[in-house]
């Protein structure tokens, strides 16, 4: 189709497919849950672990939990759309319900480690990619300390990882930093990103 046959009335909207990562400790969360808070529509996609639960977190709201047994099946029936396994702890994000908000018209956010990341471009280059950080790798640390899930060994993991993980950046199409006490920020800086992609004029079709 010739594209200056087509009437700029007439564009179709098409969903976004948003990728949120970043360092472990970045506050990925605590964004998604401001957004909610702003009222920022979206279908954000609950990734599959075989990580135990925390005392803070729900089944199925932040996680969903499952055996590792169970996670094998998913991966042998092709049910992910990425998976990999971090901090000795099996990660996935199932296909389906992605699928399934796109083909509804919704926009999506998953969150994942920068790992998941750089293999869902693989499978999805067309989706918006968005790094999340800290101001500063000492910020990271007092956070990671600060929160207190994690052993001397995990902290000193999560650490260098992170460090790693940031020099990574050339992944992803945004970059959003995180400040202490700036949430509502980061969070419309994140909705700005949404509102800036909705106006292009050549959209993103996303083929999963």
């Amino acid at each position: 189709m010739n594209p200056r046959s087509v009437s700029p009335f007439n564009l179709p909207a098409r969903p976004l497919l948003m990728i949120l990562s970043g360092t472990s400790g970045a506050g990925k969360d605590a964004i998604l849950n401001r957004m909610k808070e702003l009222n920022c529509s979206f279908a954000h996609i609950t990734t599959v672990t075989t990580r135990p639960r925390r005392d803070n977190e729900k089944d199925n709201v932040d996680y969903q939990f499952t055996s590792t047994e169970k996670f094998h099946e998913m991966i042998k029936h092709d049910e992910l759309l990425e998976w990999a396994k971090v901090y000795g702890n099996f990660y996935g994000v199932p296909r389906q319900p992605v699928k399934q908000a796109l083909d509804n018209g919704q926009d999506v956010i998953i969150k994942v480690d920068v790992q998941g990341a750089a293999t869902i471009k693989k499978a999805a280059p067309q989706a918006i990619f968005i790094f999340l950080m800290p101001p500063s790798i000492e910020d990271l640390i007092l956070r990671l300390k600060q929160r207190r899930t994690e052993s001397v060994p995990d902290l000193e993991l999560r650490i260098k990882t992170a460090e790693a993980e940031m020099k990574l950046l050339q992944l992803f199409d945004y970059v959003v930093v995180n400040r202490h006490n700036e949430i509502d920020r980061a969070a419309t800086d994140i909705m700005a990103i949404i509102t800036a992609e909705k106006c292009r004029v050549t959209t993103r079709e996303i083929t999963l």
